[in-house]
């Protein structure tokens, strides 16, 4: 009798467990999924201001990613009006949208009227939600650059591009990624920005890119080695101009990568350095602008931004990762590329 009551006893503690089990679980589903949802809306949420906020999905070695297109307000209509296209990749930590709202990048764009592609990274590629630049022995950064093209190609299908009118620009590891694109796609791009990015063959795979953050890996910057820093690719084509932006307050990314880029692009290019000059409005941190020519066109613009960390300069206050005391980066970003724009037009009519 005895053990059947404590057989008894043992059953029904063992069901209570199991039903407090089940409710725990059951609440905890129920909490992921509605973070997931609310995820899953400020995504697809449009930010502020005029235009179109366009989903899409792009399919390539990488398997699938999201982007958004922005497009600026009244363009629809305009069906034989070409566009420019500016290619934006976002940072660790970061969706398409939180780099949207922290560059502004859409307000320009609608007064200036060009479009946006927004590629987004997914998490299950990186956890921290980081564009794997630096994976090029495991050859996931080259999958990935081939889905990128892949949604630029998409977007130039269905959207009035400018095939001749492509620039791309990123911020930290969006910065390595839009470097890694221009150099294995050079054709397709007439200007790029690299912003707080690491020095293009400064990583090789992950164990080695916190130390490349940290300028512990400079890459080669003679012209005979830049095949190892910036891939084989780049050394039989001519790289499209590149704008580097760097703070010197940067903590994450490393000053030196900034000086370190442009030695290594100007040595592709074959430009030399000018003398460097300051450049400050009002309150705003000053810069130091070194440009890098060859045969009276710039090739490489650096700019070393006093005081700033690891954020967009100029970029909206509220966002992480984003400085107001900055000069506006977004700013420079779009007249860089409206003048190699301007130059390739020249070159097609002379």
């Amino acid at each position: 009798m005895a053990r059947r009551n404590t057989a008894s006893i043992l059953a029904k503690a063992y069901e209570r467990n199991l039903r407090a089990m089940t409710r725990a679980t059951l609440a905890g589903s129920k909490r992921w999924v509605g973070q997931l949802q609310r995820t899953a809306m400020r995504i697809s949420r449009p930010p502020p201001g005029a235009g179109d906020w366009l989903p899409g999905v792009a399919l390539g070695a990488a398997g699938a990613r999201r982007f958004h297109v922005y497009r600026p307000p009244g363009s629809w209509l305009a069906f034989r009006e070409r566009l420019p296209l500016m290619v934006m990749l976002h940072g660790c930590s970061q969706t398409g949208r939180d780099f949207a709202v922290s560059t502004r990048m859409n307000r320009l764009a609608a007064r200036e009227r060009f479009l946006i592609l927004y590629p987004e990274q997914d998490r299950i590629a990186n956890p921290q939600g980081c564009w794997n630049w630096f994976e090029q022995r495991s050859g996931k950064a080259a999958a990935e650059v081939a889905t990128i093209m892949a949604a630029i190609d998409q977007v130039c299908l269905l959207y009035p591009v400018d095939r001749d009118r492509i620039a791309i620009a990123g911020l930290s590891a969006g910065a390595g990624m839009a470097a890694l694109v221009a150099t294995r796609h050079a054709v397709r791009f007439k200007a790029v920005a690299m912003h707080s990015g690491v020095a293009p063959g400064a990583a090789k795979s992950a164990a080695t890119a916190l130390g490349a953050m940290r300028g512990r890996h400079p890459p080669p910057v003679l012209a005979t080695a830049v095949g190892k820093a910036i891939g084989a690719a780049a050394q039989f084509t001519t790289l499209p101009p590149l704008l580097v932006l760097h703070g010197d307050a940067d903590r994450v990314v490393g000053v030196s990568n900034a000086e370190r880029t442009a030695k290594v692009w100007a040595a592709a290019t074959g430009a030399r350095p000018g003398s460097t000059r300051t450049s400050q409005r009002g309150k705003r941190h000053a810069a130091r602008l070194t440009d890098y020519t060859r045969q009276g066109r710039t090739m490489v613009t650096l700019c070393e931004i006093a005081g700033l960390g690891h954020a967009w300069s100029g970029g909206l206050g509220s966002q992480p990762y984003s400085d107001p005391a900055g000069p506006d980066a977004t700013r420079m970003i779009w007249a860089f590329a409206r003048r190699a724009f301007g130059r390739q037009r020249a070159d097609r009519t002379t």
